[in-house]
């Protein structure tokens, strides 16, 4: 399971940095290097979001790690975390375009292409040529090359300043060196074009059009990025935004509205038809169903009453509530939430690393090629060189260098898990960090909580067994009204049983209870209408002086080996029946099983309930039985995962309880359920926010989509550059379609991760 190692230390602090400036995979590396320079720190910077997260220990400040990022060449602010679940991490939507964003870069892409198409056809098309066409070309190619490729240029030079280049590098080189080569062409034969039709395309030296069409191109590439990235975002986005955001509180009997933000713990809030929830809390008045598919990505509403928890930003659907705030501010549901996606988004795949390696040292090396290319160009060309052979040398090498952009590597991976991780969000799927996604590619082996991840948690009556002299529906009756004073959770399914027996009895509730008492783990007693009940366990009613025939006790054992729990009733001294409990299976587990099975897993149930219940429960969802481990402890729940992973299974655990946080955290992949506990999701690395065991299935489908889509891109960013160099070497490949090409390729990594978008549709 992975942890950050370095958060484990005493002191150590996380800070979140806004970056401004970065362009590629190398402005991405060379930040990371430079803070990884300072003792201790350790930095995940993401291109997209334009953002750092940084561990700092004890003695360095964060003003030392603000200037260590400007000393790089760009600009860094330290993030605040508002209180607000909307705000966390700042606005996202501001931070998802390197190099400008879509309305920063749109009057640049208007006027590169409005001067672009008459530069080109001007200088491709003989016919449409006039006197000294050339100049003119010039002078329409120039606002082009200079405000329009601004972005390239300025990011050039801020690197070179500290001796670095990037990606905007090669695109500044090879735009400046085809403009200024054809300027100087012009200078030295100002009568180049004097007449239409002169310069032509094998005698001539003129690039104006070739360094308009590539600068256009790149732009459209920035400005589609940036439209496509921010819809990558718009996931996280969304949720941030889901929480409410006034709140109407109950003070001295008056209801007043405020800011949700304002909300204070303890705050009674009160909740109509068809609001929002503020904030997490307890109901304490009315009932309802209440919504939660935006948060969990359930679709049936829940049925709530008072001591029910509620979570802000799910909808009361009906009724009126009257709720007690528990959590408010950054402590809610949706801001633990919101900052889970966003550190996810902002770590980094071990697979990114290799991108970032080789970023490292690309850019110089295709600077290196692309001189190496022109020199032997004129190498080969012959001791005299024609203007011919000058103009392919110089056409390879500004090919070299437009088609090497490594803009496709640098995008490769944060889209992809931007919106891998923005989806889960909208599934109620949290993934904690991308190295959850190396790590559900080869777990082989998912362990399951009985309680609370395959059955519901809650015990109810399965039937009532008489003894001579009884009925069925009496002995449950009567328990019942005994049960309905205890506060235990068979008390409680016994009389919810027991009330639909009582209601089509007399249409009333349950008789009066006498001397009523009660033994922890033993059992209940009291009078009712004059006749002692017990109700409890086999000692409890030995300890009350009752007997049980063997008969009877055989009737107790049939029952429990059928994997249920038995429950004694006895009136006035003598066993009336038995009472059989079973913890009900959640709707779907059998399927979401079956589903885990289709994806490799083999799964394993592990429980603290006696043998024969889990033996039944394994049976009815389709799990073997030689995978149930009966009757296991929270220790040894991790003993079981330790086991398997010394047996080499790679081990994946999903639980629900404080019981299973120590098992999560041993096993290679923990998943939470949200329904359970704070300790279990802490130590989990996937965490489903809704109860389905289905979701766990979805979650492990999502994540290996993620990484799989991560792949094909820095594949494809790859194959682009390892094919398009050589063949730009060689002379086989127009600048102009290079800069196509190049473009198309960004847009084609960004296009391929937003197919993440429609899954689990």
């Amino acid at each position: 399971m992975h942890t950050e190692k370095s958060l484990k230390q005493a002191g150590n602090r996380v800070v979140e940095l806004d970056i401004e400036g970065m362009t590629c995979a190398s402005c991405v590396n060379r930040v990371e290097r430079k803070l990884g320079k300072l003792d201790g720190v350790e930095a995940s910077v993401n291109l997209p979001l334009e953002s750092a997260h940084v561990t700092v220990p004890a003695g360095i400040t964060d003003q030392q790690i603000v200037d260590t990022v400007n000393a790089t060449g760009y600009k860094a602010t330290l993030r605040t975390l508002p209180a607000r679940p909307q705000g966390v991490h700042g606005h996202p939507e501001d931070h998802l375009s390197h190099g400008g964003t879509a309305a920063e870069l749109r009057p640049r892409l208007i006027l590169a292409a409005a001067l672009t198409v008459p530069v080109f056809l001007i200088s491709m098309i003989p016919a449409l040529q006039f006197p000294h066409w050339g100049w003119v070309a010039g002078l329409l190619a120039l606002p082009v090359v200079s405000w329009a490729a601004w972005p390239f240029h300025h990011a050039a030079a801020v690197n070179a300043r500290h001796l670095a280049s990037t990606m905007d590098t090669l695109v500044s080189i090879g735009v400046a060196a085809a403009y200024l080569f054809s300027v100087w062409q012009l200078a030295l034969d100002p009568r180049m074009t004097e007449h239409p039709g002169m310069e032509g395309m094998e005698t001539g030296g003129l690039y104006f059009e070739v360094a308009a069409v590539v600068t256009t191109f790149l732009l459209l590439g920035r400005f589609l990025e940036a439209n496509a990235k921010q819809k990558a975002g718009d996931a996280l986005k969304a949720l941030l935004n889901l929480g409410a955001k006034d709140a109407t509180v109950l003070q001295d009997g008056a209801e007043h509205k405020i800011p949700a933000d304002q909300l204070r713990v303890g705050d009674i809030v009160v909740v109509r038809p068809g609001e929002k929830i503020a904030t997490d809390g307890v109901v304490i008045e009315g009932s309802s169903a209440v919504d939660a598919s935006l948060l969990t990505g359930e679709s049936v509403p829940v049925e709530v009453g008072p001591e029910s928890k509620v979570t802000g930003a799910t909808i009361n659907a009906s009724g009126r509530l009257l709720v007690r705030a528990t959590r408010v501010g950054s402590e809610t549901t949706l801001a633990q939430m919101a900052r889970l996606v966003s550190q996810a988004q902002t770590g980094k795949a071990p697979i990114a690393r290799l991108a970032d390696r080789i970023s490292e040292v690309f850019v110089p090396v295709v600077l290196v090629v692309a001189v190496l290319t022109f020199g032997l160009w004129l190498a080969f060309s012959g001791p005299a060189i024609d203007p011919g052979e000058l103009r392919a040398a110089f056409t390879a090498a500004v090919t070299v260098l437009v088609i090497a952009c490594p803009c496709a590597l640098g995008l490769a991976t944060p889209v992809g898990l931007l919106t891998g991780t923005g989806r889960g969000a909208q599934l109620g799927i949290l993934i904690k960090g991308p190295q959850v996604l190396e790590d559900t590619r080869t777990v082989d082996t998912i362990l399951l909580d009985k309680t609370g991840t395959i059955t519901t948690g809650k015990l109810s009556v399965d039937g009532t067994v008489a003894f001579d002299g009884h009925r069925g529906q009496d002995v449950l009756r009567l328990a019942g009204a005994v049960e309905a004073a205890s506060e235990h959770p068979i008390a409680h399914a016994i009389a919810a049983a027991a009330r639909q027996v009582q209601a089509t009895y007399d249409g009333g509730g349950f008789p009066a209870v006498e001397h009523f008492r009660s033994a922890p783990g033993g059992g209940v007693a009291g009078t009712v209408g004059g006749r002692v009940i017990l109700a409890g366990r086999t000692g409890w009613l030995s300890e009350n002086g009752v007997r049980i025939s063997p008969l009877e006790q055989e009737k107790l054992a049939a029952a429990e080996a059928g994997g249920a729990t038995a429950i004694w009733v006895a009136v006035d001294g003598v066993p009336a029946g038995i009472i059989t409990l079973r913890d009900t299976l959640k709707e779907g587990s059998a399927a979401a099983i079956e589903r885990l099975k289709r994806l490799g897993l083999r799964p394993i149930l592990l429980t603290g309930d006696n043998a024969a219940v889990a033996a039944q429960v394994a049976a009815a969802v389709g799990i073997s039985a030689n995978d149930v481990h009966a009757g296991v402890l929270p220790a040894g729940k991790v003993e079981v995962v330790k086991q398997l992973q010394a047996d080499g299974a790679t081990v994946a655990m999903a639980g629900d309880g404080v019981n299973d946080a120590a098992a999560l955290a041993q096993a290679d992949l923990g998943i939470a359920m949200g329904s359970g506990t704070d300790v279990a999701i802490e130590a989990a690395d996937l965490t489903v926010m809704g109860d389905d065991l289905g979701q766990v299935a979805q979650a492990i489908e999502l994540s290996r989509r993620t990484l799989g889509t991560i792949k094909t891109n820095l594949f494809w960013a790859f194959f682009y550059n390892a094919i398009g160099i050589p063949v730009a070497a060689l002379g086989l490949l127009n600048p102009m379609l290079a800069g196509g090409a190049m473009a198309a390729s960004s847009v084609l990594v960004v296009a391929n991760s937003l197919r993440l978008r429609s899954f689990g549709k």
